[in-house]
């Protein structure tokens, strides 16, 4: 069965809900799946400033941290970030741009890879925070599984085909089980295309 790496950044906890959806639904397949957050880089103090960002901080002080060596390790790749201007958040990023020495060994290619996210507002940059995300991928030769109109979870979840993706509002809260089945479905079409990649064996010749 594939190996899955599930690695990403939540400030406030939505994002470490999706997190753990799509983990759930890659290893409804079988696959082996490791679920990592990169380390936070704001300083304490700014945390500190908003109570659902402290909280959050506290409670994963403990988590496992993503490694490159997770990537190396895996046959597919979940990268999940907020939205930051319609960007990916500088956390996760910085945590991908030390990932030069994989890229140039091959280490990251014909691998299957998707994206989530979560933003405060319906129109805060869902969509360009993963597409930009996904540029990421194309660089590394990885093969992009968005969720696409696959699954009536996805329509359930908002309809995003580009990856599932979560409007939080103000609250802090858990996430509907629309969305946690919307994620789940996309685990397990990651894990699926990872898998059927992983059995060619050999990357593709130039």
């Amino acid at each position: 069965m594939p190996r899955i790496a599930v690695i990403y950044y939540s400030s406030t906890g939505h994002v470490r809900q999706l997190a753990q959806a799509v983990a759930d639904g890659a290893q409804q397949t079988g696959a082996e799946v490791r679920l990592r957050e990169v380390a936070e880089l704001a300083p304490e103090h700014v945390i500190r400033q908003q109570e659902a960002w402290w909280t959050h901080y506290r409670a994963g002080l403990d988590a496992p941290k993503a490694a490159l060596e997770d990537l190396e390790w895996a046959d597919g790749f979940a990268f999940g970030t907020p939205t930051r201007f319609g960007l990916p958040a500088a956390q996760l990023k910085q945590f991908l741009d030390t990932t030069g020495g994989l890229w140039a060994r091959g280490a990251l290619a014909d691998k299957a890879a998707t994206t989530f996210t979560s933003a405060q507002n319906a129109h805060g940059g869902q969509e360009s925070t993963i597409l930009a995300l996904n540029n990421l991928l194309y660089h590394w030769g990885a093969v992009v599984v968005p969720p696409g109109y696959t699954d009536a979870s996805v329509f359930g979840a908002g309809g995003n085909p580009y990856g599932t993706s979560y409007t939080s509002g103000d609250a802090v809260a858990e996430l509907p089980e629309a969305v946690r089945a919307a994620a789940r479905h996309q685990g397990r079409r990651l894990a699926s295309y990872a898998a059927k990649l992983a059995a060619v064996g050999e990357p593709i010749a130039a």
